[in-house]
């Protein structure tokens, strides 16, 4: 693929990772249309990326899309000298926990790896800057709350809640923190790390909770819960986490971390009785019989967090953002947009994922 144009434009120029991702285009889509800021899009198109997330922004006059990897440091090198952009967003990644179970070596290969890629290349180039661009330049790193491990029933990770991951995903994406850290500490490179809770809405791979459970219930599939469903998480809808990333990446104090939650703690088995409820409602099935009929628990996640809880105060207080979207407006959106949009996830299991278990390694 022969390289993109540089944008022609004086509006500051954002670097994303992941963009085609689903939080990396919803924060693509909320940065142009929110703010006059151009975006180049770098993706590697791995499995969970499509670039049909942004379809109706292909030919957005502030948007490039980039086919890049990471990994590839030459690559990285070529991009950051073409379109010389005003900071980073990082969310390139590997993320599926069962995958990293099954395959660890992807996730430090990209998860490490790569980020140390980025951030070499990004070093290199924000030496260089002049005056004001060098001053204002910033790289935010996008991170898990899984990097902090598990808790009990009760209690909240902060800020400085001592790292203790505990899957091979979760280690990597705490590696890449450190990393971050390190660059700042060691080199001066402007950082700030986001940690963000489960995430849902539009756009989201079907390997993950909420999409499975929607699409293996419309094609009358059993809906696998694992272990007795008691796992807690805490909820964020994609397009609030968005608005929280410009937020951080806009007004964060440079060196900081900024936990990032939606305050809507429930147990897995209460995810899928919701959406089932919900579907009932929208979609009843044809031999009207509840969705909750299908629900089947299977043999639990080897080494399944029991819960995660976020505090958020730095955020809300130092930056004033606070989430928009209500929990159960968010879910109704989110199951009446895979209705309407099933040939998005349908070309997904023809060719990518068929919805079958992982992590069983």
């Amino acid at each position: 693929m022969p390289p993109s144009q540089a944008l022609q434009t004086k509006a500051p120029v954002i670097l994303v990772t992941g963009g085609s991702g689903f939080i990396g285009s919803a924060l693509v889509r909320h940065i142009l249309d929110e703010t006059d800021c151009s975006v180049i899009n770098l993706d590697a198109l791995t499995y969970a990326a499509s670039p049909r997330t942004l379809n109706a922004y292909r030919n957005h006059p502030r948007y490039v899309f980039e086919h890049k990897n990471i990994c590839d440091k030459d690559s990285i090198k070529a991009l950051l000298s073409r379109h010389k952009p005003d900071g980073i967003i990082h969310l390139a990644a590997e993320s599926h926990v069962d995958r990293s179970i099954d395959n660890p070596l992807s996730f430090v290969w990209t998860n490490v790896v790569g980020t140390c890629n980025l951030l070499d290349e990004a070093h290199s180039y924000w030496k260089k800057l002049d005056g004001g661009k060098r001053d204002n330049f910033r790289f935010l790193h996008v991170s898990t709350d899984e990097v902090y491990g598990s808790l009990g029933e009760t209690g909240v990770f902060t800020e400085e809640s001592a790292y203790a991951p505990n899957s091979p995903y979760a280690a990597s994406k705490a590696s890449s923190d450190h990393f971050i850290r390190a660059w700042h500490h060691t080199h001066g490179l402007p950082v700030l790390i986001s940690n963000c809770s489960n995430n849902f809405g539009p756009y989201q791979f079907p390997e993950k909770l909420i999409p499975l459970m929607i699409i293996k219930a419309l094609r009358g599939e059993p809906l696998p819960v694992y272990g007795k469903g008691l796992n807690v998480r805490d909820w964020l809808y994609v397009e609030d986490h968005a608005d929280a990333l410009w937020t951080i990446y806009s007004k964060g104090k440079i060196g900081t971390s900024y936990n990032v939650g939606g305050n809507n703690e429930f147990t897995n088995i209460e995810i899928v009785r919701r959406l089932c409820s919900l579907l009932d409602e929208y979609a009843p099935a044809a031999n009207d019989n509840p969705y909750s009929d299908l629900i089947t628990y299977v043999a639990d996640r080897p080494g399944h967090d029991l819960r995660y809880a976020i505090d958020s105060t730095r955020l809300c207080r130092d930056l004033e953002w606070q989430p928009k979207q209500d929990f159960e407006e968010g879910l109704r959106k989110t199951v009446r947009w895979y209705l309407d949009n099933r040939s998005w996830w349908q070309e997904i299991l023809d060719n990518n994922y068929a919805g079958a278990r992982l992590g069983l390694a």
